[in-house]
């Protein structure tokens, strides 16, 4: 088999896999470990697990965790946080909601890469000195290493996903 017939073969394999009986036992309930259809993963949300520790992620739904956040006039919700099995990739995923006249979150740097998904209203993203616009449905990225912040550019409320993608590093 070369290639393009795995390729094309691909879809069909997924799908069958799918149908077993363990895979929609998985993502209907979850297990102990990987709770999915209703629960964040363990130990993401209000220090579960010690610092720095987080499972390996599994395929399912995953739905937002409680309200965080440390600004008056900004929340989060995480919806996943943890390890990629393929290679040694930590993955976190957030919805962050800016009222107007809110402060820009703390301008930082990562080892990580994020990417902005504007949902809702006019965002500024700045990195490294430089601030874009981003309005409802477009993308913004940071580079690992870059300092960035993002903030409500708008007159209404505004409200994006975060995915951060990148090496393991200590997460609260």
């Amino acid at each position: 088999m070369d290639r393009r017939e795995f390729t094309a073969l691909l879809p069909t394999l997924l799908a069958v896999g799918a149908l077993l009986p363990e895979a929609a036992t998985a993502q209907t309930t979850g297990t102990m470990d990987h709770p999915v259809m209703g629960t964040p993963t363990p130990g993401t949300i209000n220090g579960n697990k010690p610092k720095g520790v987080l499972p390996e992620l599994i395929s399912g739904v995953y739905t937002p965790g409680k309200s965080y956040g440390s600004q008056p006039k900004r929340t989060s919700q995480r919806y996943l946080a943890g390890m990629l099995k393929a290679g040694n990739i930590q993955i976190e995923m957030h919805e962050t909601h800016q009222e107007v006249g809110a402060l820009h979150e703390p301008t930082d740097k990562h080892l990580h890469n994020e990417i902005w998904l504007v949902r809702e209203g006019v965002c500024e993203l700045t990195t490294n000195g430089v601030t874009r616009r981003m309005e409802a449905g477009d993308i913004g990225l940071c580079c690992a290493g870059d300092l960035h912040y993002v903030r409500n550019a708008g007159d209404t409320p505004c409200t994006y996903f975060v995915v951060t993608i990148g090496p393991p590093e200590q997460y609260s």
